[in-house]
């Protein structure tokens, strides 16, 4: 992985492979009642979803705006630090980000709500998306959002109390969950990718600011002098 781009590839990492279940009984070689007890465990594993889509989506609600210092580890599949970095962060609903990263290397994702930018220095490029087809494969934009039609798009399970973990609906999504950790006070400490080749990259917030009024500016991207502008949009 080049190095300067570190933090934007974290952000469009998978994270897990998907257990396929079958659509009906009628899809499972078994005796009728081993069939009913898969078809009542489904079931209560999409209600159980359910519940948790509503509980997570109730914990981000709270959070309106924020700053914090992040710091960032990108780990391979047997384990190994591959890249350490971090930076500071900004998030405001609706769809609102600034992530900045500073080190090892500088990096700049910035949303505005309608658009998210991509500015890597070092090569002095911007590219650009439409927000709707970003979030797809950006979910971190989840925590700005309670677009229900948006959420539809994954399910949640809980890996703890405080930890819960958002999945991709569509097989076909580079990003496959993410999971958004909480601590004891219900407030937002980090969050992990995992993409489909094993390699993870976690995110642990610190010095945490829900109450600072954000500046405007933070979320609206002009292009830098000099840099080229690969628009997606």
């Amino acid at each position: 992985m080049n190095k300067k781009n570190f933090t934007i590839a974290a952000l469009v990492l998978s994270i897990s492979q998907f257990i396929t279940l079958p659509s009906s009984a009628a899809d499972l070689s078994l005796p009728p009642v081993a069939k009913e007890a898969v078809v009542q465990q489904v079931n209560t594993l999409a209600t159980t979803s359910v519940e948790y889509k509503k509980e997570l989506m109730e914990k981000l609600s709270h959070i309106n705006q924020f700053s914090a210092v992040f710091e960032q580890e990108i780990i391979d599949n047997e384990g190994n630090i591959l890249q350490t970095g971090g930076g500071d962060l900004a998030v405001k609903r609706p769809n609102l980000v600034h992530w900045n990263t500073t080190s090892p290397d500088e990096s700049l994702i910035v949303s505005d709500g309608e658009s998210i930018f991509l500015f890597d220095p070092f090569i002095e490029q911007v590219t650009a998306y439409k927000l709707d087809g970003a979030i797809a494969n950006t979910p971190i934009l989840l925590i700005t959002s309670n677009d229900t039609a948006l959420w539809e798009q994954y399910s949640v399970s809980r890996s703890s109390a405080n930890n819960y973990v958002i999945h991709a609906n569509d097989v076909n999504s580079r990003i496959k969950t993410l999971e958004i950790n909480f601590n004891d006070k219900s407030e937002l400490s980090g969050f992990t990718f995992l993409d489909v080749t094993g390699q993870l990259s976690k995110v642990s917030l610190n010095n945490m600011n829900l109450s600072t009024n954000l500046d405007p500016s933070l979320f609206t991207f002009t292009i830098p002098e000099g840099a080229h502008l690969d628009d997606q949009r």
